[in-house]
């Protein structure tokens, strides 16, 4: 028998420019570059260390088909971020909540598209909060990448209980 729950080594995703997304990586998020490939086909597969062990590698093509937003990738975050079956939403990256501000911060001075405040989630019908209160479980910042990927800092406030785990999961057959 193996053990499966080690964590994730890493996150593999498509870039459109491997130059900027290297430049955004490296220079806006600093995470190391720390591993890239030259692939037999002309395309390219470079490895970012983001913290824990993991990494967020990137593959990127000449001719790889374009953005589908909406499809493959959330169209226009939090209005519309409903994605397809099979697609990655977003990936979230964790840190601690007292830097989610500084983040907020390194974000806008880089002109990166971001959500302007922590956004605070808890278990109310909205599922945010405008204020922290003890039923906030994550305070998030949202912002996309050069590819148009959606990311978030997060950062959990508090330890996961049995009763947060009160919902049945929903069946194509209700």
């Amino acid at each position: 028998m193996f053990e499966t729950n080690k964590g994730i080594n890493h996150i593999a995703l498509v870039c459109r420019d491997m130059k900027q997304t290297v430049d955004f990586y490296t220079g806006v998020l600093g995470m190391p570059l720390v591993k890239t490939v030259q692939l037999p086909d002309g395309g390219q597969h470079f490895f970012f260390d983001c913290g824990g062990g993991a990494s967020v590698a990137f593959f990127w093509w000449k001719d790889a088909p374009a953005m589908a937003p909406g499809i493959a990738s959330v169209k226009n975050f939090p209005y519309d971020s409903k994605t397809a079956v099979g697609s990655m939403n977003h990936i979230a990256f964790n840190m601690d909540e007292a830097d989610l501000e500084a983040a907020l911060d390194k974000l806008e001075s880089a002109g990166v598209p971001h959500t302007h405040a922590v956004v605070n989630h808890d278990d109310s019908h909205a599922g945010v909060a405008r204020d922290v209160h003890e039923g906030v479980f994550v305070r998030s910042v949202y912002f996309t990448d050069p590819n148009g990927i959606m990311m978030e800092f997060a950062a959990f406030t508090r330890k996961f209980t049995p009763e947060d785990v009160r919902h049945e999961p929903a069946t194509m057959d209700a």
